[in-house]
């Protein structure tokens, strides 16, 4: 709704706490950030303060903010079809989806749309059951898959607790070689031992139960833990040996945001299905889907699929999807992440954890990075949520909007971010780093 009258900062704090009800929140504590709009890599309030976007908000505006040829796309959709039910055939979503197998890996043919990454990843989950007749599902610990049934038990974080209400989920340890669960000294030792426990957990668990392990490329929000070589391929090997479905999330790091169009291709292992979200129209209009390989289309040739969504393949999501792609194609933005991800950007974070002593560990791709604080380096204690709380505001007094998660910064710009604007971010993380 377009703007009716002058409001401020403070209209909108006191409006939205009177109306809105916030995830993940204790109500009476909450004390939201006012936006206004943004551009590019910028965000600013009502107030007119200026806001260097590093969070892509939850990892999703990889195309930046209000894209022109994006917010175009979705006004000409709109005056041509605002909305239309899936079960009909539309030539918008028809270019999305062409769009996105063009961009997968070979063998795969068609794609699910879904609302969000939570509603793909339960409709991977249910296709894995489905094809295999099986009803485990083995996950990460370390992971965030969404918070709908099954999505929310699948994750392994805390948020996992209150709401255990699925069944057939089973969690195990996928590497994470700073804090080790396998006592090991280095990468190799860290997969090989991992892989090892993945395969005693399957073993135990009876691989004839199990329909599908489900991974994230590269874990987001857990702390964007790149897998050690060779791991990938593990797990794809396991699944192979015991006829599992590999189920790769592509969710979070999926769309430019490690240097390529999927994380997996880091990895080189193709999985059977992929679910994505977030980036692939960088959240303009919600959208989420699963991309699905050939042997699974053909075995719902003659069987019906069970689900679907009143929203699937809605006119505008595709309508964002199919602008997103293309600009993102034209303009060499997933070309740019890997450039200024893997050269500028991941330079100044390793010399800011040779300067800063607070800096346990570095890690990441492209436009995909997780500095860990701790208080101790040599115990490798984590930082306190005082002091993580002090850094943020310390941040956000600078001007620079970023993503804090546990003890952790996760630098995740959007990929158009430019080496100028990476350089600015680094003095602010230099600065509130300092101030501790």
């Amino acid at each position: 709704m377009a703007q009716q009258q002058t409001v401020d900062n403070s209209d909108v704090f006191l409006m939205d706490r009177e109306y809105v009800f916030h995830s993940w929140s204790v109500q009476g504590q909450v004390k939201p950030l006012v936006i206004q709009s943004g551009e590019g890599c910028r965000l600013w309030d009502y107030d007119g303060k200026s806001y260097l976007d590093f969070s892509s908000q939850l990892v999703n505006t990889n195309i930046g903010h209000q894209h022109p040829k994006v917010v175009a796309a979705i006004k000409a959709q709109a005056d041509v079809l605002t909305t239309i039910a899936p079960a009909t055939a539309n030539w918008t979503r028809d270019q999305a989806a062409k769009r996105i197998v063009e961009l997968a890996p070979a063998g795969f043919k068609k794609v699910f749309f879904t609302n969000a990454g939570a509603d793909a990843d339960e409709n991977a989950m249910r296709m894995a059951r489905l094809y295999t007749g099986r009803d485990k599902i083995l996950s990460s610990y370390r992971s965030y898959h969404g918070n709908t049934g099954a999505a929310v038990v699948a994750t392994g974080d805390w948020r996992r607790w209150p709401n255990e209400y699925a069944r057939g989920h089973v969690h195990f340890f996928s590497p994470y070689l700073y804090r080790t669960e396998f006592w090991a000294e280095n990468e190799q030792e860290e997969c090989e031992r991992a892989l090892q426990h993945l395969r005693r957990v399957i073993e135990s668990e009876g691989p004839a139960s199990i329909a599908a392990v489900l991974l994230e490329s590269i874990p987001g929000t857990a702390g964007v833990m790149v897998p050690p070589p060779g791991y990938m391929k593990g797990v794809r090997a396991l699944c192979d040996e015991f006829g599992i479905v590999m189920i790769m999330d592509e969710v979070m790091a999926g769309f430019g945001r490690t240097g390529k169009w999927f994380a997996l291709q880091n990895f080189d292992v193709i999985p059977d299905l992929i679910t994505f979200a977030k980036g692939v129209n960088s959240g303009y209009v919600p959208a989420g889907g699963v991309i699905v390989s050939e042997k699974f289309c053909d075995y719902f040739d003659d069987k019906m699929f069970p689900g679907g969504l009143t929203y699937s393949g809605h006119p505008l999501a595709m309508a964002a999807i199919v602008a997103t792609i293309d600009a993102m194609r034209e303009e060499k933005i997933v070309e740019n992440a890997a450039h200024v991800g893997n050269g500028v950007l991941a330079e100044g974070l390793r010399a800011l954890a040779a300067k800063h002593d607070v800096i346990g560990d570095v890690r990441g791709l492209g436009v995909f990075w997780a500095l860990e604080l701790v208080s101790d380096r040599s115990k490798k204690t984590p930082l306190s949520a005082a002091a993580m709380g002090q850094l943020k505001a310390s941040m956000l007094s600078q001007g620079l909007l970023p993503f804090v998660a546990e003890n952790r910064i996760h630098v995740v710009p959007p990929c158009i971010v430019r080496e100028e604007e990476i350089k600015e971010a680094l003095a602010v993380y230099d600065k509130a780093l300092s101030s501790l």
